[in-house]
């Protein structure tokens, strides 16, 4: 997969890559007198049904925020419950993955969590590393600007080896030591929930990404929303700077 920006998948108005934000799992519990966590439990089942819709409209890559790096401030029982919801999801979920077909990649900063959980991801991405169908990509433990940093500490640590000059670092450079590096950039950025804010969330990556907000909640954002919002993307005209007549004009070249 190119990192490059893409036009559409390309003209038939589907995007590439899907960046999710999946808001509202705890105000879905709360509206239903249930504990939190079971609101991340009914997410899990949204998440299969977003994965089936991204894998049938033929979508390369489907990114999900599961946990950023700013989550650790929550109550340490909900952060205890949701590190074993991801345990368990993980462990049961490789398997129907594998089966469909679907690559799992996670991003983010794993050495915050346990040896035990690290080695259940490890263990799931090697499970589905040679199938070729969507790439299904979870953030974890991840934030945007940890990713940008990482990145240019990278960098900095080439240029004390000398392998690198401060001239040679261009976009593209950075580009190769974020966490998507050859994956193309996120097309279409969905949020649920009713927030309208990208929380930390690839900030590299979203630079020309249509966003899309919606006041469902995750665990109520079925099949019909997620084609509402590929709908909504499909009406879309994207420029890149260009002009709108430029873009009508490439189109009938």
């Amino acid at each position: 997969m190119s990192h490059k920006k893409s036009n559409n998948n390309s003209e038939n108005g589907m995007p590439r890559h899907v960046a999710i934000i999946m808001d509202g799992n705890g105000r879905w519990a709360k509206r239903r007198f249930l504990p939190r966590i079971a609101g991340h439990r009914a997410g899990v089942e949204t998440v299969r049904q977003a994965v089936r819709v991204c894998a049938e409209k033929g979508i390369e890559a489907l990114t999900l925020f599961a946990f950023s790096s700013e989550n650790w401030r929550r109550p340490a029982k909900e952060v205890s419950l949701l590190m074993e919801l991801f345990l368990a999801a993980l462990q049961r979920e490789t398997r129907r993955l594998k089966d469909n077909n679907v690559r799992l990649k996670i991003i983010g900063d794993r050495s915050a969590f346990t040896p035990r959980l690290q080695e259940e991801i490890a263990a799931a991405e090697a499970g589905c590393r040679d199938c070729t169908g969507l790439l299904l990509i979870v953030a974890a433990n991840y934030g945007g600007r940890w990713d940008i940093t990482q990145a240019a500490r990278c960098i900095g640590e080439q240029i004390e080896a000398g392998k690198l000059r401060a001239v040679d670092i261009t976009s593209d450079l950075i580009e190769e030591y974020t966490s998507l590096h050859g994956i193309p950039e996120p097309d279409l950025f969905i949020r649920t929930g009713g927030e309208e804010r990208i929380s930390n969330f690839l900030l590299w990556h979203l630079a020309y990404t249509e966003f899309y907000f919606t006041e469902i909640l995750w665990p109520d954002f079925d099949t019909a929303a997620f084609e509402a919002a590929l709908a909504s993307f499909a009406r879309r005209q994207r420029r890149f700077g260009r002009t709108g007549e430029q873009v009508e004009q490439s189109k009938g070249a």
